[in-house]
């Protein structure tokens, strides 16, 4: 039987570049990551960079089916005992107007960025409770808040803010927090390459509506994460915690056109 580590972490869409900084960020002794994704090339590649000394098990499968979810859940608490700390990560959008999104491409974007964060949380939960403690991290986005195109994931993100309050107020008693992180515009390895080639302008274009003065990288979002889930932030729970350069405070451009 492994060792029995301190924690257990389950990150959904881990090989992403979000999730990699996250993976990376939490691979820390007394830590057991549970490593979700779809593409399990790059899923078994980012587990082989941790090293020998980081206790993983790496799962390809479908986190929009329960059954598969909740066997994941089980074989997890059969070896390591209850996850501890779950971050819902996956997500994706297709760059389409709303006219344009057929039901089925609404149905699919909006399965892995909500149907899927509420069954990993409804997995672990039992176990959290039975442990008298547990986080559940959401990753929202600025989209939730503010239009911003995507619509069938920015309905998805908003509902994904519910989840997270709905989650913190009945489950705060069994010693579980919930908190969703509003995330803005990130820099993530690869997923610009190909706008970049087509319009090498639009990084500047876009950072100029960014106060921070520039764009997010996925450090800036796993940093956060890990705080989160740790025990300074025991009394954050129920909210959204916005990581956005600045994005949503206000809009300088505007402010410049209306004033002017």
């Amino acid at each position: 039987m492994s060792q029995i580590p301190e924690r257990v972490v389950l990150i959904t869409g881990a090989a992403g570049g979000i999730g990699g900084a996250v993976t990376h960020r939490f691979a820390e002794p007394g830590t057991a990551l549970v490593l979700v994704d779809r593409d399990a090339d790059r899923l078994s590649a980012l587990a082989e960079g941790l090293g020998d000394g980081v206790a993983t098990m790496v799962e390809t499968l479908d986190i929009t089916d329960a059954e598969e979810v909740a066997g994941l859940v089980g074989r997890v608490e059969d070896q390591w005992g209850a996850v501890a700390v779950l971050i819902n990560n996956a997500a994706y959008a297709y760059d389409e107007p709303l006219i344009e999104t057929t039901p089925e491409r609404w149905d699919e974007q909006v399965a892995i960025a909500l149907r899927a964060p509420y069954l990993c949380s409804r997995a672990v939960l039992p176990g959290m409770q039975r442990a008298g403690r547990g986080v559940i991290v959401n990753m929202a986005s600025v989209n939730a808040q503010q239009y911003f195109g995507n619509e069938a994931y920015s309905a998805a993100k908003a509902g994904v803010e519910s989840l997270t309050r709905s989650i913190a107020v009945r489950h705060g008693g069994d010693g579980v927090r919930a908190v969703a992180l509003g995330i803005g515009t990130v820099l993530t390895p690869g997923a610009w390459d190909a706008r970049i080639r087509r319009d090498p302008d639009i990084i500047e274009r876009v950072t100029r509506w960014y106060p921070a003065g520039r764009l997010g990288s996925p450090e800036d979002i796993a940093e956060l994460c890990h705080f989160v889930a740790s025990d300074q932030a025991s009394w954050i729970t129920g909210t959204t915690i916005m990581i956005d350069g600045g994005l949503t405070a206000g809009n300088l451009q505007l402010a410049h056109d209306v004033l002017r």
